[in-house]
Order: structure tokens, then sequence, then C-alpha cells
């Protein structure tokens, strides 16, 4: 993720105070303890080796001095012990993107947006439901103006409930009949509850050959597209939509500006 994330102080911080910087190597060593209470039991192998009873009733002593006198150094070791578990899922995720990254750039013509031989690829998981995913439309539709040199791939995944799954099909069945962008477009503007009636009328208002549609909406080609979608982002550890990754650097989750996507899209170009 970018290092705008990742801005809140730490023990490694010269400018830190002193008492601050103590009570963080302190709160790492002993972190499997409860500082709210007493803080008592054996401490692990690794631990005992380094500290011996006494050493550890001492650093124990501080803690609690150190909270009567400051209670909001807990809030920033709380904080970086959190920044440090985000970095590690994101380097996680980045392993396990470059991993199956292949897979994850590869789609149906009629899933790619932007310019089909882009040098960098942006990959958007969505769910037609979604609204934060509904929130991004005019933003992606901005940022490909903005890098004529973006290929984004699209990855449709149904994710909250049946309503998600009957747009999902209508969307690719759609692609059978040349009209992916078109079906995509009129389902995720649509603000009434997702049923097969209203799908037929979205579906002959824009053009389409309702009766085929419906027989796509079950077909083996449709399901084998969505399990795919699905299958990948179960190998990605993905949390949620809208999710962006952008070529092998970066992994984006929820709704993001413009300068995020372009901050992204720099690092991804960097790398």
């Amino acid at each position: 993720m970018a290092g705008s994330r990742y801005g809140a102080r730490t023990s490694a911080n010269p400018e830190l105070p002193v008492k601050h910087r103590l009570f963080a190597t302190a709160f790492a060593a002993f972190s499997m303890f409860s500082l709210a209470g007493n803080v008592a039991g054996a401490a692990p192998a690794s631990q005992s080796e380094a500290f011996t009873p006494a050493q550890r009733a001492e650093v124990v002593q501080i803690l609690r001095q150190a909270l009567k006198e400051d209670p909001s150094i807990l809030t920033d070791a709380i904080s970086s012990l959190r920044e440090k578990a985000e970095r590690q899922k994101q380097d996680s995720a980045l392993e396990a993107i470059r991993a199956h990254l292949h897979d994850l750039q590869a789609a149906p013509d009629y899933a790619v947006r932007g310019n089909p031989k882009g040098k960098i690829t942006v990959v958007e998981f969505y769910d037609p439901r979604c609204s934060y995913c509904r929130s991004m439309i005019p933003e992606v539709d901005q940022f490909l103006a903005r890098h004529p040199d973006v290929r984004l791939v699209e990855k449709v995944i149904p994710v909250l409930g049946s309503g998600s799954v009957l747009d999902t099909r209508a969307i690719f069945a759609a692609s059978t009949q040349g009209k992916y962008g078109v079906m995509r477009q009129a389902l995720m503007e649509d603000t009434t509850k997702p049923t097969m009636e209203r799908i037929m009328e979205l579906a002959k208002a824009n053009g389409l050959d309702v009766e085929r549609l419906k027989a796509d909406m079950s077909s083996a080609a449709t399901v084998a597209l969505i399990t795919t979608n699905l299958d990948q982002g179960r190998a990605i550890g993905l949390d949620g939509t809208p999710t962006f990754i952008f070529g092998s650097a970066a992994v984006a989750p929820g709704a993001l500006s413009a300068e995020q996507m372009d901050a992204f899209l720099e690092q991804a170009r960097k790398s």
C-alpha cells in the first residue's frame, strides 16, 4: 500500500519522547500479556531467555507508571501494532497476487476496458449491487481517460447475496450478445430490487433478446465465468468489493479517490 497509510509514529522515530520509546520497546516484548489487569504468568521461552523474573517485574512497573502518566501512549502502541498487521496483510496479499498474476490479468475481451495493449494492467473486482462499486464508476472512467496506457480488467463477483448472483449472471449472459457493458451499466444504475422480471425489462429496453438472455443466464459457460472469478478472489484472500490491483505492486480495497488511484498507479509504474 502507499506509504501515506503508515504515517503513525513508531519507536524507531528519533523524535519520539523517551518514555514513548521505552514503552514501545516494553510493549513489544510483553505483547502477550494483559496491560489492563495483573501482568503475570510465565513468558514464552524466547522472552524467558531475554528477561529474568526481576527484569520482567521492573518492565511491568515501567509500563504501569507510563500508563498512569500518559495513557495516550497505549493508543500509539496499539496503532503501531495495527499498522504492522496491515503491512503484513498487504505483503501476504501481494505475494498471493504475484503467484496468480497471469490468471488475474486474463479476461475475455469484453471485460477489458481502457487500452487493451496498455503497459499497466489494473484489475478491479466488483459486485454489481455494491454501493461503493457503483460510486467508483465515474472515478474509474476518469482514471482511464487520464491514463491512456492503462488496461483495466473487470472481475465481476457476486458476494452480496442472491440479488448479486442474479445481476452477475445477467451481465455475463449479455456478453454472448455483445452487450456486456450495456447490461453492466443498466444494472449498476438501477436502484430497484433485482428480480428476473426487472432484468428482462432492462434487457428489452437495451435491445437484448430476452429469451436468449434468460437461457444464457443458466448456461454452463456463465456458471464457469462466475466460478473462475470467485476462485481468483479466494486465492488472493479478497476481503470485499471494490478491490483494485495495480500491476503486481499494490492492492487497494474500498472506494478510492482520484488522487489515491493515481498514486497507486505511479507505484505500479515504478515497480
